[in-house]
Protein backbone atom coordinates (compact mmCIF):
# COMPACT_ATOMS: atom_id res chain seq x y z
CA UNK A 1 0.00 0.00 0.00
CA UNK A 2 1.19 3.35 -1.03
CA UNK A 3 0.74 6.94 0.98
CA UNK A 4 -1.28 8.59 -0.76
CA UNK A 5 -2.89 12.21 -0.96
CA UNK A 6 -6.16 13.78 -1.07
CA UNK A 7 -8.49 11.09 -3.17
CA UNK A 8 -11.82 12.29 -2.81
CA UNK A 9 -14.98 10.26 -0.93
CA UNK A 10 -16.05 9.01 -3.73
CA UNK A 11 -13.35 7.63 -5.23
CA UNK A 12 -13.08 4.26 -6.29
CA UNK A 13 -11.40 1.19 -4.65
CA UNK A 14 -7.63 1.90 -5.95
CA UNK A 15 -8.15 5.47 -6.20
CA UNK A 16 -6.92 5.96 -2.62
CA UNK A 17 -3.09 4.72 -3.62
CA UNK A 18 -2.37 8.24 -4.93
CA UNK A 19 -2.61 11.84 -5.02
CA UNK A 20 -6.11 13.59 -6.53
CA UNK A 21 -6.16 12.90 -9.95
CA UNK A 22 -6.38 15.71 -12.11
CA UNK A 23 -10.38 15.91 -13.86
CA UNK A 24 -8.77 16.01 -17.50
CA UNK A 25 -9.96 14.58 -20.54
CA UNK A 26 -9.03 11.21 -21.46
CA UNK A 27 -5.37 11.16 -23.27
CA UNK A 28 -5.78 10.16 -26.85
CA UNK A 29 -3.46 7.55 -28.29
CA UNK A 30 0.01 6.50 -27.77
CA UNK A 31 0.05 9.81 -25.50
CA UNK A 32 -2.29 7.45 -22.73
CA UNK A 33 1.19 5.20 -22.84
CA UNK A 34 3.28 6.67 -20.60
CA UNK A 35 1.25 7.94 -17.44
CA UNK A 36 -0.22 4.14 -17.98
CA UNK A 37 3.35 2.90 -17.84
CA UNK A 38 4.27 4.80 -14.85
CA UNK A 39 0.39 3.95 -12.91
CA UNK A 40 1.75 0.36 -13.31
CA UNK A 41 5.47 0.79 -12.53
CA UNK A 42 4.45 2.57 -9.45
CA UNK A 43 1.42 -0.25 -8.87
CA UNK A 44 4.13 -2.93 -9.30
CA UNK A 45 6.77 -1.03 -6.54
CA UNK A 46 4.10 -1.13 -3.87
CA UNK A 47 3.45 -4.98 -4.26
CA UNK A 48 7.12 -6.22 -4.46
CA UNK A 49 7.99 -3.32 -1.47
CA UNK A 50 4.77 -5.63 0.85
CA UNK A 51 6.81 -8.92 -0.29
CA UNK A 52 9.66 -7.43 0.45
CA UNK A 53 8.19 -6.16 3.43
CA UNK A 54 7.56 -10.09 4.63
CA UNK A 55 10.99 -11.20 4.05
CA UNK A 56 12.11 -8.55 6.29
CA UNK A 57 9.21 -9.95 9.44
CA UNK A 58 11.35 -12.68 10.71
CA UNK A 59 14.40 -9.81 11.70
CA UNK A 60 12.34 -7.19 12.94
CA UNK A 61 8.75 -8.00 13.27
CA UNK A 62 5.64 -6.73 11.42
CA UNK A 63 5.24 -4.24 13.83
CA UNK A 64 8.87 -3.04 13.17
CA UNK A 65 8.93 -3.29 9.83
CA UNK A 66 6.24 -1.00 9.56
CA UNK A 67 7.56 1.66 12.25
CA UNK A 68 10.77 1.60 9.42
CA UNK A 69 8.67 1.93 6.20
CA UNK A 70 6.62 4.84 8.01
CA UNK A 71 9.87 6.70 9.47
CA UNK A 72 12.17 6.74 6.57
CA UNK A 73 8.60 7.72 4.51
CA UNK A 74 8.15 10.61 6.73
CA UNK A 75 11.80 11.84 6.75
CA UNK A 76 11.83 12.16 2.79
CA UNK A 77 8.90 13.20 2.41
CA UNK A 78 9.12 16.35 5.28
CA UNK A 79 12.67 16.53 3.79
CA UNK A 80 11.32 17.08 -0.56
CA UNK A 81 7.77 18.60 0.74
CA UNK A 82 8.80 21.30 3.36
CA UNK A 83 5.73 21.82 4.76
CA UNK A 84 4.51 24.92 5.88
CA UNK A 85 3.67 24.06 10.24
CA UNK A 86 2.26 27.39 11.02
CA UNK A 87 -0.89 29.05 9.85
CA UNK A 88 -2.98 26.13 10.09
CA UNK A 89 -6.45 26.23 12.45
CA UNK A 90 -7.28 23.64 14.99
CA UNK A 91 -9.59 21.82 12.77
CA UNK A 92 -6.52 21.44 9.89
CA UNK A 93 -4.52 19.78 12.49
CA UNK A 94 -7.11 17.63 13.87
CA UNK A 95 -7.74 16.12 10.48
CA UNK A 96 -4.21 15.80 9.49
CA UNK A 97 -3.76 14.13 12.86
CA UNK A 98 -6.61 12.15 11.83
CA UNK A 99 -5.32 11.05 8.22
CA UNK A 100 -2.03 10.24 10.12
CA UNK A 101 -4.02 7.72 12.43
CA UNK A 102 -5.99 6.11 9.68
CA UNK A 103 -2.35 5.65 8.06
CA UNK A 104 -0.78 4.24 10.96
CA UNK A 105 -3.95 1.92 11.85
CA UNK A 106 -4.14 0.69 7.78
CA UNK A 107 -0.39 -0.41 7.21
CA UNK A 108 -0.25 -2.08 10.84
CA UNK A 109 -3.31 -4.12 10.12
CA UNK A 110 -2.25 -4.87 6.99
CA UNK A 111 1.42 -5.94 7.86
CA UNK A 112 -0.14 -8.02 10.46
CA UNK A 113 -2.15 -9.30 7.56
CA UNK A 114 0.44 -10.20 4.95
CA UNK A 115 2.54 -11.94 8.14
CA UNK A 116 0.24 -14.54 8.42
CA UNK A 117 -1.51 -15.27 4.74
CA UNK A 118 -0.29 -14.65 1.56
CA UNK A 119 0.09 -11.13 -0.06
CA UNK A 120 -2.76 -11.41 -2.46
CA UNK A 121 -5.57 -12.72 -0.87
CA UNK A 122 -4.74 -10.17 1.89
CA UNK A 123 -4.87 -7.56 -0.64
CA UNK A 124 -8.00 -8.78 -2.11
CA UNK A 125 -9.83 -8.48 1.16
CA UNK A 126 -8.34 -5.24 2.32
CA UNK A 127 -9.40 -3.27 -1.18
CA UNK A 128 -13.23 -4.57 -0.42
CA UNK A 129 -12.70 -1.55 2.82
CA UNK A 130 -12.53 0.92 -0.51
CA UNK A 131 -14.82 -0.75 -2.39
CA UNK A 132 -17.62 -0.92 0.11
CA UNK A 133 -17.20 3.03 0.64
CA UNK A 134 -17.53 3.70 -3.42
CA UNK A 135 -20.58 1.12 -3.30
CA UNK A 136 -22.31 3.38 -0.43
CA UNK A 137 -21.10 6.48 -1.50
CA UNK A 138 -23.34 5.99 -5.42
CA UNK A 139 -25.90 4.08 -3.68
CA UNK A 140 -27.31 3.12 -7.47
CA UNK A 141 -28.82 0.06 -7.87
CA UNK A 142 -26.38 -1.33 -10.20
CA UNK A 143 -23.64 -1.61 -7.28
CA UNK A 144 -25.50 -4.53 -5.45
CA UNK A 145 -24.09 -6.14 -8.73
CA UNK A 146 -20.39 -5.35 -8.03
CA UNK A 147 -20.99 -6.18 -4.52
CA UNK A 148 -22.49 -9.41 -5.21
CA UNK A 149 -19.55 -10.08 -6.94
CA UNK A 150 -17.23 -9.07 -4.49
CA UNK A 151 -18.80 -11.24 -2.21
CA UNK A 152 -18.72 -14.05 -4.52
CA UNK A 153 -15.23 -13.18 -4.30
CA UNK A 154 -14.38 -13.44 -0.81
CA UNK A 155 -16.95 -16.81 -0.51
CA UNK A 156 -13.94 -18.20 -2.74
CA UNK A 157 -11.34 -17.21 -1.84
CA UNK A 158 -12.38 -18.20 1.92
CA UNK A 159 -12.83 -21.65 0.46
CA UNK A 160 -16.78 -21.36 1.73
CA UNK A 161 -15.84 -20.34 5.18
CA UNK A 162 -11.86 -19.22 4.94
CA UNK A 163 -10.83 -22.64 6.42
CA UNK A 164 -7.85 -22.75 4.34
CA UNK A 165 -6.65 -19.08 5.89
CA UNK A 166 -5.30 -18.27 8.93
CA UNK A 167 -8.75 -16.58 10.33
CA UNK A 168 -6.47 -13.58 12.22
CA UNK A 169 -5.33 -13.03 9.24
CA UNK A 170 -8.37 -12.07 7.64
CA UNK A 171 -9.44 -10.16 10.42
CA UNK A 172 -6.71 -8.23 10.08
CA UNK A 173 -6.96 -7.72 6.50
CA UNK A 174 -10.50 -6.48 6.71
CA UNK A 175 -9.46 -4.07 9.16
CA UNK A 176 -7.06 -3.02 7.23
CA UNK A 177 -9.92 -2.57 4.34
CA UNK A 178 -11.85 -0.66 6.69
CA UNK A 179 -8.96 1.70 7.70
CA UNK A 180 -8.19 2.36 3.99
CA UNK A 181 -12.05 3.06 3.65
CA UNK A 182 -11.43 5.68 6.15
CA UNK A 183 -7.76 6.86 5.40
CA UNK A 184 -9.67 7.87 1.72
CA UNK A 185 -12.63 10.01 3.82
CA UNK A 186 -9.51 12.05 5.96
CA UNK A 187 -6.89 12.06 2.62
CA UNK A 188 -9.87 14.19 1.04
CA UNK A 189 -9.95 15.98 3.74
CA UNK A 190 -6.54 16.90 3.99
CA UNK A 191 -5.84 17.49 0.75
CA UNK A 192 -8.49 20.12 0.79
CA UNK A 193 -6.71 21.92 3.83
CA UNK A 194 -3.03 21.87 2.76
CA UNK A 195 -1.26 22.71 -0.18
CA UNK A 196 0.27 20.10 -2.31
CA UNK A 197 1.25 17.32 -1.05
CA UNK A 198 2.13 18.88 2.31
CA UNK A 199 -0.70 17.36 4.42
CA UNK A 200 0.33 13.91 3.73
CA UNK A 201 4.07 14.76 4.73
CA UNK A 202 2.79 15.76 7.38
CA UNK A 203 0.18 12.91 8.36
CA UNK A 204 3.17 10.38 7.36
CA UNK A 205 5.19 12.32 10.45
CA UNK A 206 1.90 11.85 12.60
CA UNK A 207 1.60 8.19 11.47
CA UNK A 208 5.42 7.30 12.18
CA UNK A 209 5.55 9.00 15.86
CA UNK A 210 2.60 7.32 16.52
CA UNK A 211 3.58 3.87 15.75
CA UNK A 212 7.29 4.06 16.45
CA UNK A 213 6.91 3.07 20.32
CA UNK A 214 5.12 -0.28 19.07
CA UNK A 215 7.93 -1.00 16.67
CA UNK A 216 10.67 -0.53 19.36
CA UNK A 217 8.37 -2.30 21.79
CA UNK A 218 8.36 -4.89 19.84
CA UNK A 219 11.60 -4.98 17.47
CA UNK A 220 14.19 -3.04 20.25
CA UNK A 221 17.23 -2.58 18.93
CA UNK A 222 16.81 -4.66 16.19
CA UNK A 223 15.51 -1.69 14.16
CA UNK A 224 19.06 -0.20 14.23
CA UNK A 225 20.97 -2.89 13.13
CA UNK A 226 22.15 -1.20 9.58
CA UNK A 227 21.09 -4.42 7.28
CA UNK A 228 17.52 -4.51 8.98
CA UNK A 229 17.05 -0.80 8.86
CA UNK A 230 18.74 -0.18 4.85
CA UNK A 231 15.97 -2.93 3.95
CA UNK A 232 13.51 -1.40 6.33
CA UNK A 233 14.88 2.22 3.63
CA UNK A 234 13.92 -0.19 0.81
CA UNK A 235 10.61 -1.09 1.95
CA UNK A 236 9.82 2.72 2.62
CA UNK A 237 10.77 3.27 -1.21
CA UNK A 238 9.02 0.83 -2.91
CA UNK A 239 6.01 1.13 -1.12
CA UNK A 240 5.43 4.50 -0.74
CA UNK A 241 8.27 7.12 -2.05
CA UNK A 242 8.73 5.86 -5.38
CA UNK A 243 4.86 5.01 -5.76
CA UNK A 244 3.72 7.99 -4.73
CA UNK A 245 6.26 10.23 -7.34
CA UNK A 246 5.30 7.60 -9.93
CA UNK A 247 1.63 8.41 -9.45
CA UNK A 248 2.01 12.17 -9.04
CA UNK A 249 3.75 12.14 -12.82
CA UNK A 250 1.40 9.92 -14.25
CA UNK A 251 -1.70 11.90 -12.74
CA UNK A 252 -1.23 14.91 -14.64
CA UNK A 253 -2.26 13.66 -17.96
CA UNK A 254 -4.19 10.74 -17.27
CA UNK A 255 -7.84 10.67 -16.34
CA UNK A 256 -8.62 10.15 -12.95
CA UNK A 257 -11.25 6.86 -14.10
CA UNK A 258 -8.41 5.31 -16.06
CA UNK A 259 -6.57 5.97 -12.88
CA UNK A 260 -8.71 3.93 -10.49
CA UNK A 261 -9.32 1.39 -12.97
CA UNK A 262 -5.36 0.69 -13.40
CA UNK A 263 -5.41 0.53 -9.29
CA UNK A 264 -8.28 -1.86 -9.15
CA UNK A 265 -5.44 -4.44 -10.26
CA UNK A 266 -3.59 -4.38 -7.29
CA UNK A 267 -4.71 -7.56 -5.98
CA UNK A 268 -3.15 -9.21 -9.38
CA UNK A 269 -0.32 -6.98 -8.95
CA UNK A 270 -0.15 -9.01 -5.16
CA UNK A 271 -0.61 -12.26 -6.07
CA UNK A 272 2.21 -11.91 -9.42
CA UNK A 273 4.77 -10.23 -6.27
CA UNK A 274 3.77 -13.26 -3.71
CA UNK A 275 4.25 -15.69 -6.55
CA UNK A 276 7.60 -14.40 -7.84
CA UNK A 277 8.91 -13.39 -4.30
CA UNK A 278 7.62 -15.23 -1.53
CA UNK A 279 6.99 -18.68 -3.84
CA UNK A 280 3.21 -18.08 -2.64
CA UNK A 281 1.32 -19.88 -5.37
CA UNK A 282 -2.41 -19.47 -6.12
CA UNK A 283 -5.15 -22.37 -6.34
CA UNK A 284 -7.41 -21.81 -8.87
CA UNK A 285 -10.16 -20.82 -6.58
CA UNK A 286 -8.17 -18.38 -5.18
CA UNK A 287 -6.93 -16.85 -8.79
CA UNK A 288 -11.08 -17.45 -9.33
CA UNK A 289 -11.67 -15.14 -6.32
CA UNK A 290 -9.02 -12.38 -7.03
CA UNK A 291 -10.41 -11.74 -10.40
CA UNK A 292 -14.05 -11.70 -8.72
CA UNK A 293 -12.72 -8.68 -6.58
CA UNK A 294 -10.74 -6.95 -9.59
CA UNK A 295 -14.06 -6.86 -11.56
CA UNK A 296 -16.56 -5.94 -9.06
CA UNK A 297 -13.85 -3.26 -8.12
CA UNK A 298 -13.74 -2.24 -12.06
CA UNK A 299 -17.43 -2.26 -12.32
CA UNK A 300 -17.64 0.13 -9.42
CA UNK A 301 -15.39 3.11 -10.95
CA UNK A 302 -17.06 2.77 -14.05
CA UNK A 303 -20.41 3.34 -12.32
CA UNK A 304 -18.98 5.94 -10.54
CA UNK A 305 -17.70 7.38 -13.83
CA UNK A 306 -20.76 7.32 -15.34
CA UNK A 307 -22.50 9.14 -12.37
CA UNK A 308 -20.08 12.02 -12.84
CA UNK A 309 -20.32 12.63 -16.76
CA UNK A 310 -24.58 11.98 -16.68
CA UNK A 311 -24.40 14.37 -13.82
CA UNK A 312 -22.07 17.07 -16.03
CA UNK A 313 -24.88 16.47 -18.98
CA UNK A 314 -27.73 17.01 -16.76
CA UNK A 315 -26.23 20.31 -15.83
CA UNK A 316 -25.55 21.42 -19.07
CA UNK A 317 -28.43 21.13 -20.66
Amino acid sequence: MTTPSAATPSTAPGQSHGPAPAQAGAPGGRGALGPVGLVLAGGISVQFGGALAVTLMPRAGALGVVTLRLLVAALVLMVVCRPRLRGHSRTDWGTVIAFGLAMAAMNGLFYQSVARIPLGPAVTLEVLGPLALSVLASRRAVNLVWAALALAGVFLLGGGGFSGLDPLGVAFALGAGAMWAAYIVFSARTGRRFPQADGLALAMAVAAVLFLPLGVLESGTKLLDPTTFALGAAVAVLSSVLPYTLELLALRRLPASAFAILMSLEPALAAAAGFLVLDQALAATEAAAIALVIAASMGAVRTQVGRGRNRKTAGGS
